[in-house]
């Protein structure tokens, strides 16, 4: 049970997911209360063209530095697409997701090893996080704390009532911006371990198994960290012992995603008879 991390790759990709699991369980309650999986999904893929560009401009290290750059911006142009009122939100949302995810594509098709690096970049490489890939994420997983616990009673109050919110003063396009911004920072954090793709599962799925339980904020975010954390765990020693005692090649990152899964069906009949 424990022997396995004892390995470096191992270690390291366990403190990897213990870091997400305390930036994705909070962010994720606030991405479920304003119903946002489309625009978190959007967040995920429009970063896609970003990792691209730093990656063929710096290589691995430039990953870190291209997505940050293309998650801030389509934040910031994400926002104001769905304020403008012209077309409604999930329109805008799907054109500028297509829009950026298809350049992704094109960008990273120029390159002769274009089918393994498509699958590095929409699937990650768990086992591969490096000291200095967590050292990264820790540091943004500070600020995103930062941000939320500054923000986060003027993000409920945004979420529960926003008539009442603009009446009280708040500017709901900011807190908007800021929410937008904190999704895209976790996306940046941990698209390099699990990919694009994956991102939105640990956004998504265990505040969702969460909310079959409970509907405070706070436990929300406490269950969610833990689901995560639970799912890491188990599935790293699950892909390891597959492929160390089976010879069956399980990717970690994805064995965590079917975890998160299965608890979310296992709590489904809770949340039922609640």
């Amino acid at each position: 049970m424990i022997e396995p991390f004892t390995v470096p790759f191992m270690g390291r990709a366990l403190a990897e997911i213990a870091l997400l699991a305390l930036i994705c369980g909070p962010v994720g309650v606030f991405v479920l209360v304003r119903r946002l999986s489309f625009v978190s999904d959007a967040l995920t893929h429009t970063v896609f063209p970003g990792v691209v560009v730093g990656f063929l401009a710096g290589g691995a290290d430039g990953i870190f530095l291209g997505a940050l750059v293309a998650g801030l911006l389509t934040a910031v142009v994400l926002t104001v697409l769905t304020r403008g009122g012209a077309v409604t939100d999930d329109a805008s949302t799907a054109v500028l997701l297509t829009a950026m995810f298809s350049l992704g594509v094109v960008l990273v098709s120029r390159r002769s090893s274009y089918t393994s690096d498509l699958t590095t970049f929409l699937f990650g490489r768990l086992l591969t996080v490096t000291t200095q890939q967590i050292a990264e994420t820790a540091a943004l997983a500070a600020v995103i704390l930062g941000l939320l616990a500054v923000g986060a009673r003027a993000l409920l109050f945004r979420a529960f009532d926003p008539v009442a919110a603009a009446a009280a003063g708040y500017r709901t396009f900011w807190l908007d911006l800021w929410l937008n911004v904190l999704v895209a920072l976790v996306v940046v954090a941990a698209v390099r371990a699990v990919g694009t793709i994956l991102v939105v599962a640990l956004l998504i799925v265990p505040a969702a198994a969460a909310r079959l339980v409970t509907d405070r904020p706070a436990v929300l975010a406490l269950l969610g960290t833990g689901l995560i954390l639970a799912a890491g765990y188990a599935g790293l020693l699950i892909s390891w012992h597959a492929s160390i005692g089976y010879g069956i090649a399980l990717t970690s990152a994805s064995t965590v995603v079917l975890l998160l899964v299965a608890a979310y069906l296992v709590l489904l009949p809770a949340g039922r008879l609640r």
